[in-house]
């Protein structure tokens, strides 16, 4: 069980996992800025690629190793000695060596049973150690497993004095309750210290990662934006910010720094940030509902559960069809325009009807240029057509 105040390590997979999202390519240069930026975000450990790809992914860890970066930097490796030789050549200390643990994944991937796999296992992380490398066991397709296989593999590794056994939900077929008790059985079963690795098939990687760690996990593995194959894998930047307030846990990362790791992953990936995307996303603290404006206008903690201040942003009022009286005088009134009662109504109603021909925003501008033409007793101008006011907005 997790004890209060822990802390929880954050593993970054972006450059290996991430980057095997659908027509994703890092260039070199993009990796070592990404990997500079996660150790300035202050994660824990950088996952850099893996290096039985070949000698232009073996180039691009050697890069990030020399970057002589505060994280740990390892290697992602198949069952082999071979991907372990690639793993030394780029110049790593530690590495992750994966292993399926469902006999679905064992038969079809290694043709092997369970004491078989635990056999290899024993066997090629030998190599690894004695190679003099720091070695973490992955468990693919984990949550398909019988735990006792999961118990004999991890013990087995266990013997060789690995650090970690990563508990992968390689499909992504979890829910956070399944996760919990996953994760508490598994503590019966090994000693060692595990590391949750979700995908978000169903849209619940952050739950689960949360689950996981709420059981008695110690460590998360995380993608920039949950970048990765398919629906992708947990947010770092979901579990940073998630983690202090839903498990009274803690980690190293600065949230001021997640704006722009988050950007810098996005353009390197040639993706953009949904505007609604928890945390980092443009409208995320962006408010026109006039009720929902009336009452943060008077206490932010009305309508505000995470303070933007934590990210170093702030709230943003915008006007629209939904606003009300309260938000069109807090715009007008920080030119020093006062609006009455009856004068914030007519400027109100103006506004809800631009906003309804044209589909979008209004601009604080046009805003408080009604506002001039009713102070001023002007006739309100014929309604233009739509393209004439979306051409208002920058």
């Amino acid at each position: 069980m997790l004890k209060t105040g822990s802390h929880i390590q954050i593993n970054d997979t972006t450059l290996r996992d991430g980057e095997q999202a659908p027509g994703v390519v890092f260039t070199l240069a993009e990796k070592v800025a990404i990997a500079r930026e996660l150790a300035g975000a202050g994660v824990d450990e950088i996952e850099a690629g893996t290096p039985a790809m070949g000698d232009e992914e073996v180039e691009g860890i050697a890069a990030i190793v020399a970057e002589r970066l505060t994280p740990r930097v390892t290697a992602w490796c198949r069952l082999s000695e071979t991907d372990v030789d690639a793993a030394l050549r780029a110049g790593v200390k530690h590495v992750n060596i994966s292993a399926p643990m469902s006999r679905l994944q064992m038969r079809v991937k290694l043709k092997a049973e369970p004491d078989e796999v635990a056999a290899r296992v024993t066997r090629v992380i030998g190599y690894a150690r004695d190679k003099g490398l720091e070695v973490a066991l992955g468990g693919e397709d984990s949550s398909r497993a019988d735990l006792r296989d999961i118990g004999l593999i991890a013990g087995a590794a266990a013997k060789l004095g690995v650090f970690r056994f990563r508990f992968a939900d390689t499909l992504g077929l979890l829910d956070p309750f399944s996760t919990y008790e996953y994760i508490k059985r598994l503590r019966d079963e090994t000693d060692l210290p595990i590391e949750f690795h979700g995908h978000n098939d169903l849209g619940l990687a952050t739950a689960n990662t949360l689950a996981a760690i709420r059981a008695g996990a110690s460590a998360a593995s995380v993608t920039v934006l949950g970048l990765g194959e398919r629906a992708g894998n947990a947010p770092l930047e979901e579990i940073a910010v998630a983690l202090p307030r839903t498990a009274d846990a803690r980690t190293g990362v600065d949230p001021t720094k997640l704006m722009r790791l988050c950007d810098l992953v996005a353009k390197a990936s040639r993706d953009s940030i949904p505007r609604a995307k928890p945390i980092v996303g443009a409208d995320i603290f962006t408010h026109e509902s006039g009720i929902h404006v009336a009452g943060l206008l008077t206490d932010v903690r009305t309508y505000q559960g995470l303070d933007p201040a934590l990210l170093g942003r702030r709230h943003k009022v915008v006007i629209g069809k939904h606003s009300g009286l309260a938000a069109v005088r807090s715009v007008c009134a920080a030119v020093g325009l006062d609006l009455d009662g009856p004068v914030a109504a007519r400027v109100l109603a103006r506004v809800k009807a631009i906003a309804k021909t044209t589909k979008t925003l209004v601009p604080d501008a046009r805003v408080r240029q009604v506002a001039r033409q009713e102070l001023d007793g002007a006739e309100p101008r014929d309604m233009a057509p739509a393209r004439a006011e979306l051409r208002l907005h920058p």
